[in-house]
């Protein structure tokens, strides 16, 4: 009751505030909506004056003004707004015609025929782009893509890392896929060929394919040559793909006969005649017996050993019935540039394909075929990427004896790594070898002349295949640092000694093998006591 009674005296309060609220917003209102003139605020009309009806009207009339050429304005900016964005669009519309590109092709549904023509300018202009029908110069020798080399069962690779191997089986099933479709558009391209279909062609199988290169310029697409089989044993069928991000494009179908391309592999040489023994048996085996259009140049330094080596020259000569080679000896201090500048010089006879080679290097006659193919001259250099061998007494310490050379040199990440940080070994023709300028002959000693003769080619319009190939072995040797090195250079070549002696788990081995021997033997203690 008490509650009821105090409510009914506050009610006829709070509607009284509420009256005085509404009005005092009214006024406010009227106040702030009532237009100013040019100096002062014109009088708020009374509601019952004369004057009120016809203040009104005025007010909404200015209003309506100001509204109606606020409209006028914003339909003058939209005007010139849709004007400039036509501009625009006619200005895209011409670089879309000059320069067709994947957008405008993507994008442009009204004419088929077009957008397809369009399409493939596009790729083609890719093809352009890329390094196929000539070289790029490049700036450094760490500016070169190299390619990777494979065959119907294996990858060649020099990017490693820490689970790819140097040679394996392609793992992942879309480089699996790449490959296989490569080749088998390469065998569609060789058993149809362009022109007469009435000629009987031979029939070419996955069998005829040797090896095939590839690389990917990351901005333009993939190129890869494969080499097939051909009608003889010196000739063979190469065929260039491209893929530009889209479809592979057939660049070229050609025949390669190498039946008349002479090798002479060039050795500059000093002492070393029990190394000149083992690199003649490869040479006579691969070179004179299995392939046999080769020849030898030898530039020897000094007169020590020499009447050693050049008996062993002679040996072979007779017993293999070998002519084609030639002995240049010089009085002066060891130069591998010189001496390789040297031989490539003296060749008096047509362009050659020179091989630059050292004395601690094994080769196969499918190799030699790959110096043949991978060159040609004013377009072409071969920078081969060898196979670097471990220490046999390291990597088969844990044998009864160690196998025999040829057995091994196999691709094995436990048995030697890629050496791609050299371009000592080289295939080029006489002719660019001379056009380029040759060997920096201020450089003495071993190193250096190799990296400046790869940057001159680099630096040229000349295509520089670098690939690792499984045909050229560095073989181990012993590397001796001597002890006028500073601390620094004597660490540096007791790391490049390291690197070359066994992989990173070999030494580690060898590191622990106090350790595995001493867990060994507890093994065997425990073993007995159970």
């Amino acid at each position: 009751m008490m509650l009821r009674r105090g409510f009914v005296l506050f009610l006829p309060r709070l509607v009284g505030l509420l009256v005085v609220a509404c009005c005092s917003v009214s006024i406010v209102y009227m106040l702030a909506c009532t237009p100013k003139g040019d100096n002062q605020q014109l009088a708020l009309p009374r509601v019952h004056g004369p004057t009120a009806k016809e203040g009104y009207q005025a007010i909404l009339q200015e209003q309506e003004e100001q509204h109606r050429n606020y409209i006028v304005s914003l339909k003058k900016q939209i005007a010139q707004l849709k004007a400039e964005l036509q501009g625009r669009s006619e200005q895209l519309k011409n670089v879309q015609n000059q320069y067709p590109d994947p957008l405008d092709i993507r994008l442009d549904h009204s004419n088929p025929e077009k957008a397809q023509d369009n399409l493939l300018a596009f790729l083609r202009s890719q093809i352009d782009k890329a390094e196929v029908h000539s070289g790029i110069k490049l700036s450094t020798e760490y500016a070169a893509v190299p390619f990777e080399s494979f065959t119907l069962q294996k990858v060649y690779q020099l990017e490693t890392g820490l689970t790819r191997h140097p040679e394996e089986k392609p793992v992942r099933k879309d480089k699996r896929d790449e490959l296989v479709e490569v080749i088998e558009l390469g065998l569609g391209s060789l058993n149809n060929p362009e022109g007469n279909s009435n000629v009987k062609h031979r029939v070419y199988t996955a069998s005829d394919f040797i090896e095939g290169i590839y690389r990917t310029e990351k901005d333009k697409g993939t190129l890869y040559e494969l080499t097939f089989k051909g009608d003889t044993k010196n000739q063979f069928k190469k065929i260039v793909l491209f893929r530009p991000f889209g479809p592979v494009m057939k660049v070229k179908n050609e025949n390669v006969n190498i039946a008349d391309t002479l090798i002479n592999v060039i050795v500059p040489l000093a002492k070393r005649a029990s190394k000149f023994r083992q690199f003649m048996q490869n040479f006579r085996e691969m070179g004179i017996q299995q392939d046999g259009r080769i020849h030898l140049t030898v530039v020897y330094f000094g007169k020590e050993q020499m009447n050693e080596v050049k008996s062993i020259l002679e040996n072979i000569s007779k017993s293999a019935n070998f002519k084609n080679f030639t002995f240049i000896q010089l009085n002066e201090e060891f130069s591998r540039g010189k001496g390789l500048d040297v031989g490539a010089r003296f060749w008096k006879g047509n362009n050659v394909v020179l091989f630059f080679c050292d004395v601690d290097i094994y080769f196969t006659a499918e190799f030699l075929n790959s110096c043949r193919l991978n060159t040609q001259p004013g377009k072409k250099v071969f920078y081969p990427v060898l196979f670097s061998q471990y220490n046999p007494s390291i990597i088969y310490g844990h044998h009864d004896s160690i196998p025999s050379l040829e057995q091994q040199l196999v691709i094995k990440k436990e048995t030697g790594f890629w050496r791609d940080f050299g371009f000592g070994m080289t295939c080029q023709y006489r002719s660019d070898f001379i056009n380029i300028g040759g060997f920096d002959l201020d450089i003495k000693g071993w190193g250096g002349e190799d990296v400046h003769l790869y940057r001159k080619y680099l630096h040229s319009n000349l295509i520089v295949i670098r690939t690792p190939v499984r045909g050229l072995f560095h073989l181990w040797h012993e590397k001796q640092c001597l002890d006028e090195l500073t601390p620094e250079q004597y660490k540096m070549c007791m790391q490049s000694k390291a690197m070359n002696e066994a992989s990173h788990g070999q030494l580690g081995m060898l590191v622990f093998k106090q350790e595995i021997e001493t867990h060994l033997h507890r093994q065997k203690l425990s073993s007995k006591k159970t």
